[in-house]
């Protein structure tokens, strides 16, 4: 697919394990010739981990793509009327943010994106990083999988063992998805096995 002339919104919330495997994903899509403006929820603006500050992964993004983080509901709620993405990435998409989508909830930058972007009728891709996909988030997914212009980055169980509900997106297939998305189809298959014996 060419992606010059399309605009890409990528959107991370706060699951600062998956952050290093989604970086690159965000420059395979400004390499590809797309343009990709970050929106941020505030955790990633607020909350320094073991996995990184939030300084240095504010810098990564604006790097990347060499444009400002969106990082408030008052700046993200032209992305209406604007009709400015041709897609939005939610990744990582967690437990939390993915509850507050299926009930209709806007309490951040990346929700009032989303529910932008799906009162355009364009393609919404959510790439889950949560530790309860198949606990009580499991009603909320399925929610989400049959909701029109919604789509998932393939997704399993990445530690079956030690932690059963967890469910992690294939971050790497990002791309893919977006691409099937704009051509209004669900990358198969959805549910892959991720863990890896």
């Amino acid at each position: 697919m060419d992606w010059h002339g399309v605009t890409v919104g990528f959107a991370l919330t706060g699951s600062h394990c998956t952050f290093e495997e989604v970086m690159p994903q965000i420059k395979r899509f400004v390499d590809a010739g797309a343009t990709v403006v970050p929106v941020a929820s505030q955790t990633l603006m607020t909350t320094d981990t073991r996995f990184g500050t939030s300084e240095s992964w504010q810098k990564q993004l604006k790097d990347i793509t060499g444009n400002d983080i969106i990082s408030s509901i008052v700046d993200a709620e032209p992305l209406g009327p604007s009709k400015r993405f041709n897609v939005l990435v939610i990744a990582p998409c967690t437990g939390n943010t993915t509850s507050k989508l299926a009930n209709a909830l806007t309490e951040s930058a990346v929700l009032m994106a989303a529910k932008a972007q799906m009162r355009n009728g364009r393609p919404l891709v959510l790439a889950i990083s949560t530790n309860d996909g198949l606990g009580l988030n499991a009603f909320n997914i399925a929610r989400l999988q049959t909701a029109k212009n919604i789509y998932f980055v393939p997704y399993g169980q990445d530690a079956p063992f030690a932690k059963p509900n967890s469910l992690v997106a294939r971050m790497d297939l990002i791309m893919e998805t977006c691409e099937a998305s704009l051509e209004g189809r669900q990358l198969q298959p959805m549910i892959i096995e991720r863990f890896q014996y």
